[in-house]
């Protein structure tokens, strides 16, 4: 810090700097550090020491700290050095105080004072740095002391003070939210500053109070689309690139600030299908912060309601990072890939040899995550391969963290997806057996209830089938050495339940073993308490059969030992074994019936059936129960007569709590409607369509005068940068004004079946090598076969896209209601081709000479009205663009904007009173298409005097 800034640091802190580099030991330097801590001590306290050697001296105790020694005798010279008037001193004892002292020290309250005054100060940077301690410093306690100076400095003239208050107030929010709910406007007013610090300064408390209430901020949609835009744009100046990506981290949080919005909700979504689509197709994957951007776009497009081609280019960017020999970029497109599954279960196929070469990767994490996408692709057909390879995957690793998680996951897949109930046995003995006491006892719980309940299906036939083979595998697996206590408890239940349930084992040969158990696990009270149980259902079974039960030596020797055994638990479940044998066979069949485990058991909480004992007792002179409230009661109303009482009651401690107070409620802020509008920078979108900017202005017009802050930041002049576009308008673009509602359409926010093109992931050592057969029987077994996509040559890919693309577009043309020739469909916005330029204006088609047509016949056409319309149409266009680009002030693009918007919404007023009075007179539509084309007789298109006219009459 000093050295470096040439403000002649001493001898001796160069040498301390020098000996610490040189140290070849911990102890060695330790020594060298302890020296430093004695010489600090010794020289702090000397009277009368310079300013700048009091400077080098903070320096070198925040040297000791950074090393992990303790400096505290310094604090309060650190917290001093605050204090004083020279800036550099002060930004010193700044930086030392926020590195000492945490918000819960002591010496805190000794700078809160300062703070205050140097958060009025006229020097910015004594501002700075009192900003930089109140994020730091301030605690619960003392936010109110210091929040109306933060809240004024949100106005202050420097745009990095500004940046630093809106840090602090989000800092406030994340201690005590409600100390600052009353100025969360504030953090939307910052969104349109004009400074980009600022305004990234302001993403950061939006994106935490959308994750708790995201439908508060969805009218911000659109003014988060224009900015991720413009940033895309390179709109904000070249000091925000990096690794020359344009502002890549504001990028991040927009997209996931996006992402929160658009979730479930259609309607947002449509509004970020072009910007997130011009993020996939046009990322730099040549740099790491490149990929990062890319893959928060496939994550928020896979967060949104769905699209299919916006999906398409999602898998499209995936498959590049499956290509890569990077493992951090194959683990981001595992990861991916496991969030696009979701909504198409088709993609993993197309990358299935991408999926399990990652799966036999030597990167244990990259396997890992593999195994995750594998768990959400799981089905019946491939269930059994999938577990399995968790499983011995379970088996080789010693994290005993991640062999529970991985226990949990196969578990669930055997209870959902199980072929048949051997299986789902078999697979519960391995994961039992090698996941050991790891296991949650949750899992036992379950498999014991499976067992006894069955799977659903009201087959007692299949039950007992399940019930035997649980049974044998049992009985099999209990002669292995150190088998898991957990899974000794449900073989024991298991056994005493169901073992000579159906008349393949006698009971002397399951209580031989269940003693064999017990005799063998003797330090584990848990697994004895379970087979002396399973014993007791054994014989108890045989007592109510009228059987003759025979006791073995080495069960009554255990009983005998249990009796006696310093275990409470134990000794009482031996004294119930040995009153339940001396019992008769109809007593035993009600105390212990057969598969009673899954009867419903009712508890009586009040304990009616003691009732009648309850009042024979009080008849006999028993005093009645009194509960603790009115014996309470009692003592207050009594009068004992003494002082005592009295006195014991009144000065004794009180345990209360003191009363909250009320919180004051602070007076909301009126907002003036007419400081939006000088406030908020104009921005203006080309490449999106009209009919959504309009609608969007006309709305946030409507409710200027509301007290709530809405931005508009869509349909104006681009904010930051010289106003230079990358594109100039064409006739391509207003083609495709509906391109969103064409694309977006769907049933169901459900899974959505998309048509991937033949892009499949290929291997660089697959281009001369033919596939691996091991590798064939596996995809076989995991997908269903490795994909024709796959098997096909690269030569025919584009065919094949091109057919595809063509069946869907025939099977859209058979879905259109008009019997006439269609319009050609308009081009889509998220279109990855290049622009198509006809170059035939007279191709444009008037919609109004067709309804023409439909009404008086083929003569009513008129190829001059058509050419008129597109001519009209095209010098409409250009001459907004015009307006849109002509760089002039803000307030006049603001003006002409407010024009345009309040001409439009008159004009569709107009036209809505129209079309009402023809509906309550009748519909007479032929007059009203005479009428407007005089009207275009004049040069004056309907169309541009309501857009919206065409989209009401042809949907």
């Amino acid at each position: 810090m000093g050295s470096q800034g040439g403000f002649g640091q001493s001898k001796e802190f160069l040498d301390l700097v020098k000996s610490i580099g040189e140290a070849r030991s911990r102890a060695e330097e330790d020594r060298i550090v302890l020296h430093e801590i004695e010489t600090l001590k010794r020289r702090i306290i000397e009277p009368d020491i310079p300013k700048r050697k009091m400077k080098e001296f903070i320096i070198r105790l925040v040297y000791v700290e950074m090393l992990g020694h303790d400096a505290s005798f310094g604090y309060i010279h650190a917290v001093k050095m605050t204090h004083d008037d020279n800036i550099l001193l002060k930004r010193t004892g700044y930086l030392a105080v926020t590195l000492f002292l945490n918000e819960d020290h002591d010496l805190i309250i000794l700078i809160v004072n300062t703070i205050q005054k140097d958060l009025k100060s006229d020097n910015y940077l004594v501002v700075s740095a009192a900003l930089n301690a109140v994020c730091r410093l301030i605690n619960e306690e003392t936010i109110p002391a210091v929040l109306p100076q933060v809240v004024d400095l949100l106005n202050h003239p420097k745009d990095a003070v500004k940046k630093k208050a809106v840090m602090a107030l989000h800092r406030f929010y994340q201690q005590s939210p409600s100390s600052v709910s009353h100025l969360v406007s504030n953090f939307r007013k910052k969104l349109s500053d004009n400074d980009p610090s600022v305004m990234g300064a302001a993403l950061c408390p939006l994106y935490d109070l959308i994750m708790i209430d995201a439908n508060s901020y969805k009218d911000l949609v659109g003014s988060f689309v224009s900015i991720l835009k413009q940033v895309a744009e390179r709109r904000l100046p070249k000091s925000y690139d990096y690794h020359q990506m344009p502002a890549p981290f504001i990028q991040i949080r927009l997209l996931k600030i996006l992402a929160l919005l658009g979730s479930g909700d259609k309607h947002a979504s449509e509004q970020m299908y072009t910007v997130l689509g011009d993020l996939i197709r046009k990322a730099d994957a040549s740099s790491n912060i490149g990929n990062a951007v890319l893959y928060e776009s496939v994550c928020c497009a896979s967060a949104i309601h769905p699209n299919a081609k916006l999906l398409e280019a999602a898998a499209d960017a995936i498959s590049k990072f499956l290509k890569s020999d990077s493992h951090n970029l194959r683990y981001m497109g595992i990861d991916a890939l496991g969030r696009l599954i979701k909504l198409s279960p088709e993609v993993a196929e197309q990358h299935q040899l991408a999926v399990i070469d990652c799966l036999e990767d030597p990167d244990d994490t990259l396997k890992r995550k593999t195994f995750e996408l594998l768990f959400k692709m799981t089905k019946s057909s491939n269930v059994e391969v999938i577990v399995d390879r968790m499983i011995d995957y379970m088996i080789s690793i010693n994290d005993s963290h991640y062999k529970t998680d991985i226990a949990s996951r196969c578990v669930e897949l055997a209870e959902q997806f199980a072929p048949s109930n051997q299986w789902f046995i078999q697979t519960m003995n391995k994961v039992f057996e090698h996941a050991g006491d790891l296991v949650n006892i949750k899992v036992a719980h379950n498999l014991m209830r499976l067992i006894a309940e069955g799977f659903g299906e009201d087959d007692d036939t299949a039950d007992g089938q399940l019930r035997l083979f649980a049974v044998e595998s049992y009985l099999r697996i209990i002669g292995e050495p150190k088998l898991p206590s957990t899974f000794l408890q449900v073989i024991c239940w298991v056994l005493g339940e169901y073992g000579i349930a159906y008349g393949k084992y006698s009971a002397s040969y399951i209580t031989g073993k269940l003693c064999d158990v017990a005799e063998a696990y003797s330090t584990d009270d848990t697994v004895k308490a379970y087979a002396l149980t399973a014993i007791m259902k054994i014989y108890a079974i045989e007592k109510g059969a009228g059987r003759k039960v025979d006791m073995l030596p080495e069960c009554q020797s255990l009983i005998e030992e249990l009796s006696a055994s310093h275990s409470t638990d134990l000794q009482q479940r031996a004294y119930e074994l040995q009153a339940v044998i001396g019992l008769d066979s109809q007593a035993v069949e009600s105390i212990l019936p057969f598969d009673a485990s899954c009867e419903d058991i009712e508890v009586d909480k009040g304990l009616s059936f003691l009732n009648g004992y309850v009042q024979q007792a009080i008849e006999n002179g028993a005093q009645p129960y009194v509960s603790e409230n009115q014996h309470s009661g009692a003592l207050s109303i009594c009068n004992f007569g003494g002082q005592t009482h009295h006195e014991a009651s009144t000065h004794g401690l009180r345990f209360e709590a003191y009363e909250v107070p009320k919180p004051v409620e602070q007076p909301k802020p009126t907002l003036v409607s007419h400081v939006l509008s000088t406030e908020l920078v104009p921005v203006s979108e080309q490449s999106y369509t009209r009919e959504v900017q309009q609608a969007t202005s006309v709305r946030s017009l409507a409710d200027a005068g509301s007290n709530e802050i809405k931005l508009r930041l869509d349909g104006v002049q681009k904010k930051w940068g010289r106003p230079n576009y990358s594109s100039p308008p064409s006739t391509s673009s207003s083609s495709s004004l509906n391109a969103v509602n064409g694309v977006s359409q769907h049933d169901g926010a459900g899974t959505v079946s998309l048509n991937f093109r033949d892009n499949t992931y290929n291997y660089k050592k697959q281009q001369q090598v033919e596939i691996d057969p091991e590798k064939q029987k596996l995809a076989a077994s995991l997908f269903g076969g490795i994909s024709k996509a796959e098997k096909r040559p690269s030569s025919t890919s584009h065919k094949s896209s091109k057919a595809s693309s063509h069946v869907i577009e025939k099977s859209q043309e058979t879905k259109s209601v008009v019997e006439t020739t269609p319009p050609p469909p308009p081009p889509d916005l998220l279109d990855l081709g290049e622009p198509v330029n006809t170059g035939d204006s007279s191709s444009v088609i008037d919609p109004f000479t067709q309804l023409e047509g439909l009404l008086e016949g083929p003569a009513a056409s008129s190829a001059n009205n058509s050419s008129t319309f597109s001519s009209t149409k095209e010098s409409d266009l250009l001459s907004l663009g015009d307006v849109m680009t002509t760089p002039s002030g803000f307030m006049d693009s603001l003006s002409k904007d407010d024009d345009l918007l309040s001409a439009s919404s008159n004009a569709s007023n107009d036209n809505g009173h129209a079309q009402q009075s023809q509906g309550s007179k009748g519909p007479n539509l032929k007059d009203a298409l005479q009428k407007d084309a005089r009207v275009r007789q004049m040069g004056v298109t309907p169309t541009s005097q309501n857009p919206n006219l065409f989209k009401d009459l042809f949907g």
